[in-house]
């Protein structure tokens, strides 16, 4: 193990038990509402472009109110992981579409119609104020928007739990910087 790699995975731990906490915690709805209400004043801005999402899993912050909402003015599309090593597709979504089990447990729509976000809205494990994100390390995210950021600006929006924040992140030039990141306290302007 590089020690690049033993740093990401000691960050990543920290991270989680600190998302987890939080997504634990008494008042989690209530900051989940509140890290909402400025994602969605952040997305009004950008009303009618093409947003990606996310459906969250395990003690990821729930952007799904955010996402409903969005539907009146804008076309929402969830990620889709068809291979490892391969950046994400993303698929329409409505919150009346069905969905199904994806890979590694994530709700795909059941019937995929393929999109490309101009917008995307990035689940994390933990950022930094300098725009830098640590995922799961898989890399899904940062090919993808290498890829789309390479077709036409592409605006990523981190969505995390305060919590999450970090000093300090193991990164590499291979990790695609955020351009906002929204909790429930603020949202960072990078």
């Amino acid at each position: 193990m590089t020690d690049l790699t033993a740093l990401k995975s000691s960050a990543r731990e920290a991270a989680f038990e600190r998302r987890g906490e939080t997504h634990r915690a008494e008042d989690a709805n209530n900051r989940n509402t509140l890290a909402n209400m400025r994602l969605m004043q952040l997305l009004a801005q950008h009303a009618g472009k093409l947003i990606g999402a996310y459906m969250p899993m395990r003690s990821e912050i729930d952007p799904m109110p955010s996402m409903t909402k969005i539907t009146a003015s804008s076309r929402v599309a969830v990620p889709v992981i068809e291979a490892k090593a391969q950046p994400l597709k993303f698929a329409l979504w409505t919150p009346e579409i069905v969905m199904t089990m994806g890979t590694f447990g994530a709700r795909i729509p059941e019937q995929c119609n393929w999109v490309e976000p101009e917008v995307l809205i990035v689940p994390l494990v933990a950022f930094d104020r300098a725009g830098g994100r640590l995922g799961y390390g898989g890399g899904f995210y940062d090919r993808t928007l290498e890829g789309l950021r390479a077709k036409r600006p592409t605006l990523a929006i981190g969505f995390a739990w305060a919590a999450q924040e970090a000093t300090d992140l193991p990164l590499e030039a291979t990790d695609q910087p955020l351009d906002y990141i929204v909790t429930e306290n603020e949202v960072i302007h990078l």
